[in-house]
């Protein structure tokens, strides 16, 4: 029999990645039909990481053509998916979109795959199972990887696959023509001694999975954050950033926020090494910061540092610990920073996290298993109406709206009718604006640093007319860029949509940006002590 092979897409599917499910049928029933057409007697989906990429390519295959399917799975040590799915899940789903064998592949050698197998066994019944485990965990001497496991140990398991339910039986990874040959040799003698002999022991390594519901501590229903609920109550919202440390020692930050919160701040934003520079991580500050001063925070969360499994693991962890308002972004490459030896993840961007949280709230991870409780977060998300080409960046908003945003925050604007521009090209694309706006303020210091924002910082432009105003206020600077910035947010308030504004001191001169604060009414900002 000639098996026709398909693997993979190499692209994620949503909410992880950009790929939709019809665009992942259409590309797979592509590349069925040329294997049908070209004579293949079987189709064999091997290596799937992502269950329901594998569910859609077989679905794909039922929609194309008659062939028999193999349908398989990588399962890690523990006999879980790689997306932390059990061998009886797997079983029930492929088994109901039509799969004829349903195996297991690739990532671990014989012995625990063989426990895998037994459960998919137990879990299947009669269904027809393969197993194509690696040669072992390789090894890397002098610069090549060796696989341990010789062709004897391949065919020492064979008999033991088989009583397991294995109708398809091979190698992958470390495998080689010595080892096919072992395994079919072992293959014969079985079928020569199968009538009458005791059938194969499997040795259990561990206790079957437990039903029981996810819990992570999380105290359930917690409901909207305090900042969500201002949202939705229509509250004109203030909320101030403050840049973690490059130190261990985050007291300046932690006063920062405590001053900004006396002034009438709402939430106080923490920055997830900004500029891909080394800092105290953001969620560390803003657990002390609710801890010790008592306001709720919104920590930025790049998808620079984080893989999928890391993306879900602090997510958890915040969760866990009270922080709900989320601010999902990419991230700036570690090159900006200087950090040449450091790597960039992005498995994601921040329109996969904001999928990946959405998941959250609705209570389930990003395989599809429950969480136990849903993640009551609220998740903002970045625009940039400074961008040269906004059709683009308007695009991509939306993508990350329609992904579950409760809101943005923009970057820092220096004219008005940045913001009128962005709005009037969504609304000509995609209609009504969809969530509330906090408009980004950065109080300038100087003509030194309005310049150097205008040209080495990503993501900020300032008008003609601000840097010359800032040229012309000399030693002033600093006074006419709370100025300015007052002026500013008045004008910006008053804009379509914007509920709030987003202040972004320079230097840690908390008290100085916080003076742009003192244009808003007591109704507008909360002031402790009034």
């Amino acid at each position: 029999f000639i098996a026709g092979d398909v693997g993979p897409l190499g692209k994620r599917l949503q909410p992880a990645g950009p790929l939709t499910e019809q665009e992942a049928r259409d590309a797979f029933r592509e590349q069925i039909g040329v294997l049908w057409e070209a004579g293949a007697d079987l189709l064999l989906f091997e290596t799937f990481i992502d269950l329901r990429e594998l569910e859609i390519a077989v679905q794909a295959a039922r929609e194309v053509c008659d062939l028999p399917v193999v349908a398989s799975l990588t399962f890690a040590q523990d006999g879980l998916t790689m997306t932390g799915l059990s061998p009886e899940t797997v079983v029930a789903r492929l088994r109901n979109v039509g799969a004829d064998l349903i195996g297991v592949n690739c990532s671990v050698g014989p012995a625990p795959m063989l426990e895998t197998l037994h459960h998919l066994h137990m879990a299947g019944g009669d269904t027809a199972l393969s197993a194509m485990p690696n040669a072992g965990f390789p090894e890397r001497v002098e610069g090549r990887f060796y696989y341990p496991s010789s062709p004897e140990y391949f065919a020492r398991h064979t008999p033991l696959f088989l009583e397991q339910g294995a109708r398809v039986v091979g190698g992958c990874c470390g495998t080689t023509p010595m080892h096919v040959r072992a395994m079919r040799k072992a293959l014969d003698e079985f079928l020569v001694r199968e009538e009458g002999s005791a059938p194969a022991t499997v040795v259990r390594m561990e206790e079957p999975a437990s039903p029981v519901k996810a819990d992570y501590g999380v105290v359930d229903e917690a409901g909207p954050t305090e900042l969500l609920r201002k949202l939705r109550a229509g509250k004109f919202v203030i909320s101030v950033e403050v840049d973690p440390p490059r130190s261990f020692n985050a007291q300046k930050q932690i006063e920062g926020a405590r001053h900004a919160w006396k002034v009438g701040a709402d939430a106080v934003n923490v920055a997830d090494s900004p500029m891909a520079r080394v800092r105290m991580s953001a969620l560390s500050l803003c657990v002390q910061i609710q801890q010790q001063v008592g306001v709720e925070t919104i920590v930025h969360y790049t998808t620079r540092d984080r893989s999928l499994m890391g993306l879900q693991a602090d997510l958890i962890g915040a969760r866990a610990l009270g922080v709900r308002n989320i601010l999902a972004l990419t991230g700036d490459p570690p090159s900006l920073g200087g950090n040449n030896e450091s790597t960039a993840v992005y498995d994601v961007d921040s329109i996969g996290l904001v999928r990946i949280i959405s998941r959250f709230n609705e209570g389930v991870d990003l395989a599809g298993q429950d969480m136990g409780h849903p993640g009551g977060f609220t998740i903002a998300v970045a625009c940039d109406p400074t961008r040269p080409d906004l059709v683009q960046e308007v695009d991509r908003f939306h993508q990350k709206v329609s992904g579950g945003a409760h809101f943005t925050m923009t970057q820092p604007i220096y004219d008005p009718k940045l913001w009128t521009d962005f709005l009037r090209i969504y609304e000509d694309r995609h209609g009504r604006f969809p969530v509330p706006v906090l408009i980004g303020v950065l109080p300038l210091q100087g003509h030194k640093h309005a310049t150097f924002l205008h040209n080495e910082v990503p993501g900020i432009t300032l008008s003609e007319d601000a840097l010359e105003r800032m040229r012309k206020a000399g030693p002033n600077g600093r006074q006419e860029g709370v100025k300015m910035a007052q002026e500013l947010l008045l004008e910006l308030k008053e804009l379509p949509y914007v509920q709030g504004v987003y202040l972004m001191p320079s230097f840690g001169r908390y008290e100085t940006a916080c003076e742009v604060l003192d244009v808003l009414s007591l109704e507008e900002r909360r002031v402790v002590g009034t």
